[in-house]
């Protein structure tokens, strides 16, 4: 019992100060730009780095660790993926978000194809988003209790309300400074966790030994080639066009930023997978016999095993801390999507900066306590695999290419979006629900991936070759080239108070950063002289943290606060 208490030290330790930072942040939004774009001049590294914890959560150990225990190596080239659409969306897609001038990708859709289409894209991605971040706090909460012995109910709803109260607090700054965070303590547990789990196992060769022959393939089991090209393009959809990772797109200063993001983004995903899924490889040859839903729990058995009272809690931590970054990012997003685009654009359009930073707050919590519901059903929903990878399969396609594709075409309209994304919903939803009960018929996880994926690019594509033989160019095209004109003319009359204000508030968040690398460190050398094994790797990490805390600092000192008092008075 007492390592538990430990444990749970050390998560609430850092719980509270994470908590504390999102306090720092209460009074930087000033508006929406601020409080949901960071003033649109958030530094490139720090929104890829947040955009890659946006995208990491407990799920990533729980379902990926899950196929990497049952299938090998597999689990990484499914994640490398990732890259691959990064790769993409850096070189096409994340430019082109930036150059809209847009707040929030719903913005884009409601100037681009219409409120109607709006009003239907934001009702499907709310309900979309809240439910896959709800499901990713359910093995978070199944980690935590487990392994420390807390009701799993209880710690679903606690962990959900801690998870909630920062990104309702201080807006983007706060997500993205605690994002930042969240990725140096998870990369020092894990870095932490992998020579003691080789060492578990007698090193590196013993491992390889006794692990199945077909262990280290690219491919294995249901994870066909199909499904990892299927995966491939729909990883493009996902990292160009959910609305969360666009929102890292239109924060940063300029197109190139955009890019920027996006290939920091790829890099971390060639290098991590790698990283991250040995444990539950390792633990697959110390333990063979899991099997069913039990694999799920490969990850924190081998945490268990191997790391001491405090690293386990370090561990839980930066599990938790990765999901909390991926939801509190969506958070944010669905957040500034009800605020911005419903609340603004159709409830109160002459709502004051101080209404609508209100508004953006509760919504934070009506939304983080949908979320803390849908976690509490996924045990119902088959398991957080079945979970993620059916809503990617048949939401992802329909949902994100059509917008993707308004970006580059001037030819697709309102009505043809709108009944894309029907048919290609209505047909996914009809082979992952009804084709089983009323066919017998179930598709495998290639198939389902490449149908979400592929019929709705196929559709487009051929309305956009009909078009293109009529010589038709969409309505909606020519009133958003209207309005984009307007908006760029607009922002080039330039308020040097408010650009004062926004360097201050970067600042700020770079000196934040740097003063949560010194905590860290700090807790982590502690650590080092507490825990029985481990203690030599936990403290060199922690000294590479610390001199880590000297980036952001030097980054905070080159941003020049001018002073705006002799600017003429007009």
């Amino acid at each position: 019992m007492l390592n538990a208490y430990i444990d749970t030290a050390v998560i609430f330790i850092f719980s509270a100060f994470v908590l504390g930072i999102g306090l720092l942040f209460a009074r930087t939004g000033r508006n929406l730009k601020s409080f949901f774009a960071g003033g649109e001049a958030v530094p490139w590294f720090i929104g890829g780095l947040s955009l890659f914890m946006s995208f990491f959560s407990a799920g990533t150990f729980v379902a990926w660790g899950s196929i990497a225990y049952k299938h090998g190596w597999v689990a990484v080239t499914i994640q490398w993926t990732m890259c691959l659409g990064a790769l993409v969306t850096g070189l096409f897609l994340s430019p082109r978000w930036r150059a809209t001038g847009n707040l929030t990708a719903a913005e884009f859709i409601r100037e681009r194809l219409g409120e109607n289409v709006q009003k239907f894209y934001i009702g499907i991605f709310t309900l979309v988003s809240v439910f896959i971040k709800g499901s990713v706090l359910y093995p978070v909460a199944k980690l935590v209790s487990v392994s420390l012995g807390y009701p799993l109910f209880e710690s679903t709803i606690v962990l959900g309300l801690f998870m909630i109260s920062y990104t309702a607090v201080g807006g983007l700054w706060a997500v993205m400074v605690t994002d930042i965070l969240q990725f140096v303590i998870l990369t020092a547990a894990v870095f932490i966790l992998l020579p003691l789990s080789l060492g578990q196992v007698g090193g590196f060769a013993n491992f390889t030994q006794q692990v199945p022959d077909d262990f280290f393939n690219l491919l294995n089991g249901e994870y066909t080639l199909g499904f990892v090209l299927a995966f491939v393009l729909y990883h493009i959809a996902y990292i160009g066009g959910n609305w969360t990772f666009v929102q890292r797109y239109t924060s940063v200063d300029s197109p190139k930023s955009a890019r920027k993001v996006a290939f920091l983004f790829a890099g971390l995903y060639l290098i991590s997978p790698m990283i991250w899924m040995l444990p539950p490889m390792i633990y697959r040859a110390i333990n063979p016999d899991l099997t069913g839903l039990d694999t799920e729990n490969a990850y924190l058995l081998i945490c268990q095993k191997v790391l001491p009272p405090g690293l386990l809690g370090l561990m839980l931590t930066g599990m938790y801390f990765s999901t909390s970054a991926s939801a509190n990012t969506t958070l944010n997003v669905v957040s500034a999507v009800f605020t911005n685009d419903i609340y603004k654009g159709f409830v109160k359009p002459d709502a004051s900066d101080r209404q609508l930073i209100r508004v953006a707050r509760l919504s934070s919590w009506g939304f983080g306590l949908g979320m803390i519901g849908i976690a509490l059903l996924v045990p119902a929903a088959g398991g957080i695999v079945e979970v993620v990878l059916s809503i990617s399969a048949i939401s992802g396609g329909p949902l994100l290419a059509p917008p993707l594709w308004a970006l580059f075409s001037k030819r697709l309209n309102g009505k043809t979006t709108f009944w894309i994304t029907v048919i290609g919903l209505s047909v996914n939803l009809f082979f992952k629900i009804l084709s089983p009960m009323l066919l017998d018929f179930k598709l495998s996880r290639a198939l389902e991936t490449i149908i979400g994926i592929g019929l709705p690019l196929l559709l487009l594509l051929a309305y956009e070759l009909y078009a293109r033989s009529k010589n038709l160019t969409a309505i909606e095209y020519l009133r958003y080239t209207h309005t984009k004109a307007q908006r760029i003319a607009d922002a080039l009359e330039a308020n040097p108070a408010e650009a004062l204000e926004i360097k201050k508030q970067n600042r700020y968040g770079m000196q934040v950063i740097a003063g949560a690398l010194v905590f860290v460190a700090m807790i982590l050398l502690i650590l080092s002289f507490l825990t029985s094994s481990g203690g030599l790797v936990t403290r060199i990490i922690s000294m590479v943290i610390l001199l880590g805390a000297i980036i952001p600092w030097q980054a905070a000192r080159k941003i020049q606060i001018e002073n705006i008092a002799h600017e003429p008075k007009l």
